[in-house]
């Protein structure tokens, strides 16, 4: 397999978590026929080699349309102190993969071998609830992580500390922001005494002081109490700086396992191909966005293989589901292996009233890009004041373009733009020269 970790290195270090042929099977549908009766005489027929009695005549039990893989046949080991980062497009198994270590839901096939105890943040603020306040949620959240109350008690400082939360820890949670519900709940699985720890895009709701908080504490737990750490991000900039190890899962396969730049390189290069027609597809469960409006479609003006001078020109179509005040648009360029290069913001485009669909036309000005390949962030945002913004609407890989010549045609050399940098200037312009 492309990408397979090998080496001595991997193997002298201990095995904690070991996975064999790993599957998820989901049947599309419904799932019982109306009472517990009749499901227990389909499967109790399924076990032993009957037809089923429920089934309808002339219909096959099952047709693979019926039923999807989330996971198929997926095996890999994890070692002792790795910070090992999980990416892939929606759908792509990540969070199915999760739930099987988390013991949330069972394989289909396959079997998982785990040494020492598990914590995991799945989803925002799982174990609370609303009605207690911070602090007796960090005791309920705190026993279903697995921790005794001992031990709550003898770090409970530290966790509310941590947290940032101390000024409403005993306010009930239920007024708490979804960011504060993630960073109370990060705090308690931080200070939890466990082996691995399993992070699902937990951290995409939180500030980026937070987040950056949060990054170096997984850090700090590895490095120093050799905890292990599994994470799933959309975001190529946290995976860069935390894991050590990256996988990429596609459509339920593991597809590549090995250094992160290569990882984030082989997955952008797949999700984000070269052409001039996109369409989008909504994510209702897209937590990093308002949702208030949605891009449904994206069209490339010409060409997406122009010259730094030339620029690139695109229109996008939206839909716009409640009111916007004051709409812009946002687009971040990124290199191929993940690293934001530079970011423009458009001016007012005015006011959208409830359901309502429009379509723009863009340029974006790419005279300072160095030759190569990119990828386009595009975001609607709004301003709140503060220098902050609501983010309505969010692509994070909109579109790819190349650059085939530089603006300033400067040395026709090899550029090593990680060394270089992917931004090109002016020539320097020479003043004077006092020779010696």
């Amino acid at each position: 397999m492309p990408g397979l970790r090998k080496g001595k290195e991997m193997e002298e270090k201990e095995v904690v978590i070991r996975i064999r042929h790993l599957s998820k099977e989901y049947r599309l549908g419904v799932i019982g026929r109306g009472t517990l009766q009749r499901d227990l005489q389909s499967w109790w027929a399924r076990k032993r080699g009957k037809p089923d009695p429920n089934q309808r005549i002339g219909r096959r039990e099952y047709t693979s349309k019926e039923c999807f893989y989330a996971l198929e046949d997926v095996s890999f080991d994890v070692h002792r102190g790795e910070r090992i980062g999980v990416i892939g497009a929606n759908g792509a198994g990540k969070s199915t993969l999760f739930k099987l270590l988390a013991r949330v839901t069972a394989p289909t096939e396959g079997a998982i071998g785990v040494k020492g105890r598990i914590s995991s943040m799945l989803e925002v603020g799982t174990g609370f609830h609303g009605e207690l306040t911070g602090r007796e949620n960090i005791y309920l959240n705190g026993a279903i992580l697995g921790m005794k109350r001992q031990e709550i008690d003898a770090c409970i400082d530290q966790i509310i500390a941590f947290s940032e939360c101390e000024e409403f820890i005993d306010t009930p949670v239920k007024r708490y922001s979804s960011g504060m519900y993630v960073k109370l709940a990060f705090a308690v699985a931080a200070h939890l005494n466990s082996e691995l720890l399993l992070m699902d895009e937990v951290l995409a709701v939180g500030d980026m002081h937070f987040q950056k908080k949060c990054l170096d504490k997984m850090t700090q737990l590895s490095n120093d109490e050799q905890k292990t750490i599994l994470y799933v991000s959309h975001n190529m900039e946290t995976i860069r700086t935390l894991c050590n190890r990256c996988i990429v899962l596609e459509k339920g396969h593991l597809v590549f396992d090995g250094e992160p730049e290569e990882a984030i390189a082989k997955y952008l290069g797949d999700v984000v191909q070269m052409k001039l027609h996109y369409t989008y597809e909504a994510d209702a469960n897209d937590r990093r966005t308002t949702g208030k409006m949605q891009f449904t479609s994206l069209d490339i003006k010409k060409s997406n293989q122009v010259t730094a001078k030339e620029g690139i020109g695109f229109s996008v179509a939206f839909r716009v589901q409640e009111a916007i005040a004051d709409l812009h648009l946002r687009c971040t360029i990124h290199s191929m292996d993940g690293q934001a290069v530079g970011t423009s913001v458009s001016e007012g485009i005015g006011a959208f009233e409830k359901n309502t669909s429009a379509s723009v036309r863009i340029h974006f000005d790419t005279t300072s890009l160095a030759k190569g390949e990119y990828v386009a962030e595009l975001a609607a945002v709004e301003p709140m004041g503060g220098g902050r913004q609501w983010r309505h609407a969010w692509l994070e890989h909109a579109f790819a373009f190349e650059i085939t010549e530089d603006a300033f045609g400067q040395y026709s050399l090899n550029r090593n733009a990680k060394k270089w940098g992917y931004t090109v200037y002016p020539d320097l312009k020479i003043e004077k020269c006092d020779r010696m």
